[in-house]
């Protein structure tokens, strides 16, 4: 395990880059994000550690962050004062272009992994906004009359795009539909629904979800129909938009607190990584890999609960390993995408960056 100090500036989100497997990104805020400067840190893999190769400081915190996908020294920064920077790590000092559009705090960018020349960011004003980096004003605002905390393009298709929101709905847009009234939204799902293999049976305990906010979500790399999402009560669920009427196809219990962010594995198709406020990195997966079909679930289900499991699981899905290195809540993870599967990056408000391997966390 590999560590790097962000002294005196608490870790946001933390980005590997999409062109070198040695270089990585941390999004800070001083005073744990509620007032202060932030800094951006580009950090580098060496041979004797991690050694911070740049930094951009700025006048308000830092919330998130985004490689470009077009250019290889270009990252987007989310800042607390609505504005969004982008910088050129072969520069010194200033961001190459700035926008100031969203009214509240931005928490949230997110590059085009398709088309690679747009970006889109969310922000607690209620709307999600698509820009590109050569023009000066946004491209389109998609309402979602809700502080959204997380926005991201699918990693399948230019066109479709998802947010979730503090009013415990996933949103899923498509451009390609006619904007009209709808602004492009084609499905507004609502996260506080029973599992499909959760449905009221006998000897099972019906459990009642009520809303809560919904603050990270991510798209699987490998089915382009499951979106993870999780939030303030603790659960991480995994969606098939497909038929988002059916509810969660998977819901995963064991954080102690709220999970802040969750990333899929670029390796294995049913692995996700999560970081959660009880200051624990998880590892998961979401029961795909076993093929098991709605009454083999439900089977499932009736023996975890007869052995005392939680009655919350569904789907078939297992945590596989935990860290708890951090000291303070982890506020954000990533894959990296190169090398050996397993290595991934956390951040946390210990002011800590940590490099590590989930093999070995992994039971």
């Amino acid at each position: 395990m590999l560590e790097f100090r962000t002294q005196g500036f608490n870790g946001y989100a933390v980005k590997y880059s999409p062109f070198f497997d040695s270089r990585i990104a941390v999004a800070s805020a001083a005073n744990f994000g509620l007032v202060g400067n932030g800094r951006l840190y580009i950090l580098g893999l060496t041979a004797q550690g991690i050694v911070a190769e740049k930094w951009f400081d700025t006048q308000d915190s830092l919330y998130d962050l985004a490689w470009s996908e077009s250019h290889e020294n270009q990252c987007v920064a989310a800042a607390g004062d609505g504005s969004i920077k982008l910088f050129d790590v072969s520069l010194d000092q200033f961001p190459v272009q700035s926008w100031q559009e969203h009214k509240r705090e931005v928490f949230a960018v997110h590059w085009n992994l398709v088309a690679k020349d747009t970006f889109c960011s969310s922000s607690w004003d209620g709307t999600v906004k698509i820009w590109s980096p050569t023009r000066t004003d946004s491209l389109l605002t998609l309402p979602t009359h809700s502080c959204t905390y997380s926005a991201s393009f699918s990693p399948h298709s230019p066109s479709l795009l998802s947010s979730v929101s503090s009013d415990s709905h996933l949103r899923l847009f498509d451009l390609r539909t006619p904007s009209s009234a709808s602004n492009h939204l084609t499905a507004s799902i609502p996260l506080h629904t029973q599992p499909i293999s959760s449905k009221p049976q006998p000897n099972v305990p019906f459990q009642h979800i009520p809303p809560s906010e919904a603050l990270t979500h991510d798209w699987n790399k490998y089915r382009p129909e499951f979106i993870a999402a999780a939030g303030v009560d603790r659960l991480i669920r995994v969606f098939d938009i497909r038929n988002p009427a059916q509810g969660p196809v998977a819901v995963l219990p064991g954080h102690e607190y709220a999970v802040r962010k969750i990333a899929w594995s670029p390796h294995l198709s049913d692995v996700l990584l999560s970081a959660s406020y009880d200051m624990t990195c998880r590892v998961w997966s979401d029961g795909s890999a076993l093929g098991v079909d709605g009454g083999q679930q439900q089977q499932q289900r009736l023996a975890d609960l007869q052995r005392g499991g939680d009655p919350m699981a569904s789907g078939g899905g297992r945590e596989l390993g935990r860290m708890g290195r951090h000291t303070e809540f982890v506020m954000g993870v990533d894959w990296c995408l190169f090398g050996a599967e397993g290595w991934c990056a956390s951040v946390g408000w210990d002011e800590r960056l940590l490099v590590w391997d989930v093999r070995t966390v992994m039971g």
